[in-house]
């Protein structure tokens, strides 16, 4: 019995480990182009969620067709945000970027709040569930999973197919050099900044297809962690290494969570957010570039 749940679990973990790892990409684009880290992360994902909420109540749209208006907003934002002031920043002290990507997420919290209210929302997407023995999948989570790897996909294709993904490797391998052989340099921090909360936006719409009513401003707190350990676990700054550490991440959760469930008079919950800091601290200890990173 044992065996079979924690199989189960071990399936859901990488349903959600690749959403996860999706949600992680934006994240490690920006960070190994533009050397910023941001913070404000989860609001990003708040604001994909909300996305997807009005979309669905408000015009009757489902949460796959979301996903490309979510895109779309999150690469408006992301210009805005870069031109407005990450693009004065990119030289600047670690601790300003920092200040300025939670500054953020914290205008992005506060703007929705003032917009849709602090109480937590949802929607009601029923579209069947399959039956695998061990466990049962809802599809709306299996189209989540295959969402997420056909993104993963298009910008890995992206990056190795098209003149633009060539322009920003060639930055991020040698911005002067770049510069040198005609590559504006700006305009591909610009692009792969606006890339990145894009990909962030739209996982927000993935990640309410697993929690439909849990959709609130402040949602984006526990998805910062999360990212910042799958982004440590595949190397800071690889977006291909971020989506494997993602499945990683997802497969020791939901593991760890059925073991630790095993304990009598403790909260699996809370123990697994427990260990998500334990393998942050280890990981940086072990090798800060990351377990899966090349170099």
């Amino acid at each position: 019995m044992f065996l079979e749940q924690l199989t189960g679990n071990l399936i859901q973990g990488i349903v959600l480990g690749a959403v996860y790892g999706m949600a992680t990409m934006g994240l490690s684009l920006i960070f190994g182009v533009l050397k910023v880290v941001n913070v404000g992360h989860g609001a990003f994902i708040m604001v994909g969620a909300f996305v997807t909420l009005w979309l669905f109540n408000a015009l009757g749209i489902n949460p796959i067709l979301a996903v490309p208006v979510a895109f779309a907003v999150g690469m408006g934002l992301g210009f805005i945000f870069y031109y407005t002031t990450m693009q004065r920043l990119i030289k600047a002290p670690e601790l300003a970027t920092l200040l300025a990507t939670f500054s953020i997420g914290i205008l992005l919290e506060e703007l929705v709040k003032l917009t849709f209210g602090s109480e937590f929302r949802g929607y009601n997407w029923v579209v069947g569930k399959i039956d695998i023995g061990v466990t049962v999948l809802p599809m709306s989570k299996l189209y989540a999973c295959i969402g997420s790897v056909i993104i993963a996909l298009l910008l890995y294709l992206w990056f190795n197919k098209t003149r633009a993904g060539s322009a920003v490797r060639s930055v991020v391998e040698d911005s002067e050099g770049a510069r040198v052989c005609g590559v504006n340099v700006g305009g591909a921090y610009a692009l792969s900044f606006a890339l990145g909360i894009g990909l962030t936006v739209a996982s927000g719409v993935l990640l309410t297809m697993f929690i439909p009513v849990g959709i609130n401003p402040y949602m984006g707190g526990g998805y910062t962690l999360k990212a910042f350990v799958i982004a440590v676990l595949g190397g800071l700054s690889s977006p291909y290494g971020a989506f494997f550490g993602g499945l990683a991440f997802g497969l020791i959760e939901n593991g760890s969570y059925t073991l630790f469930a095993l304990i009598p008079g403790v909260e699996p919950f809370a123990l697994t957010r427990f260990l998500s800091f334990v393998m942050l601290l280890a990981i940086l200890l072990i090798k800060p570039t990351g377990l899966l990173s090349t170099k």
